[in-house]
């Protein structure tokens, strides 16, 4: 990936593929994906009434990852065609016009037209924060998560190393999960600590639902001290997700980055200390 570039006042063709990041709020949604038959607010039905709006006739977006309720997006990425033929500086600024503070576009661009936000990504990385304090955060109400009780941010690293390579996480996978297969290769698991925060990050080829909210409950546990180091390698070889942690809570989990390969030559998502400073 490549820095941001300023944005392009150069109209694109009809028909013309852009790739666009996206950053949201998800305490204020039921999730990414559309619920039209429910009467909820979504983050792709937000974002596509505004690029409809902008574009004057409709527009689908497809996106990197479907997060969950109350889940946020850093470096969500999405992609859509372009109906009419609009700049990408067209694009961004009228589209963040017409959404609410809780949604913003930052780049977008054109790209090939085999890109797909969600095929064609090498790997996902997303962060849990927990706030590990005796009383509960006001500010950050639905920024982080709550833990109460102490933890030991070391003794969840190295518990967190057993996840990676490729393997069956049945363990972590929601019963709600549709994959074909429960196989996935973690690339990255770390947990460090930060003052009264603890941070997981993890990176992976792709992940099961609600496999990262698993994870870190389990994990959750074994920094707590309720569970051994050696029980994340224990789950993972029994694959029984009724064995492992509650599903931890959504509001400390964010999307920070999706990867993909150099030739579509898209920008860098900032998701280093930038994403935590406004937070620790």
């Amino acid at each position: 990936m490549t820095p941001t570039p300023p944005f392009s006042s150069e109209p694109l063709s009809p028909g013309t593929r852009v790739a666009a990041r996206v950053e949201y709020d998800g305490k204020f949604f039921s999730g990414w994906q559309a619920q039209p038959h429910l009467d909820v607010p979504t983050v792709q039905e937000t974002l596509e009434a505004a690029l409809s709006s902008i574009a004057t006739s409709p527009v689908s977006t497809t996106c990197a990852g479907r997060t969950d309720a109350g889940v946020h997006g850093f470096g969500q990425i999405i992609h859509f065609d372009d109906p009419v033929g609009r700049s990408p500086k067209a694009w961004i600024m009228g589209v963040n016009s017409q959404l609410p503070r809780s949604v913003r576009l930052h780049w977008a661009q054109a790209v090939s037209g085999d890109f797909h936000a969600r095929f064609s990504a090498l790997n996902r990385r997303y962060r849990y924060l927990v706030a590990s304090s005796s009383v509960r955060p006001a500010a950050l109400d639905g920024l982080v998560t709550w833990y109460r009780k102490p933890v030991d941010a070391e003794r969840m690293n190295e518990a967190a190393q057993a996840l990676l390579g490729e393997r069956d996480f049945s363990a972590f996978r929601a019963a709600s999960c549709q994959s074909s297969t429960p196989w996935r290769c973690v690339e990255s698991c770390d947990v460090a600590r930060y003052g009264d925060f603890v941070l997981i990050d993890i990176q992976a080829n792709a992940f099961l639902h609600h496999m990262v909210r698993n994870i870190a409950g389990s994990l959750l546990l074994v920094g707590s001290g309720i569970k051994s180091i050696d029980w994340i390698s224990e789950l993972l070889e029994g694959g029984d997700r009724t064995l492992a942690a509650d599903t931890a809570p959504g509001d400390g989990l964010y999307l920070v980055a999706v990867n993909y390969p150099d030739y579509h030559a898209l920008p860098e998502t900032p998701a280093g200390p930038a994403l935590l400073t406004h937070l620790i």
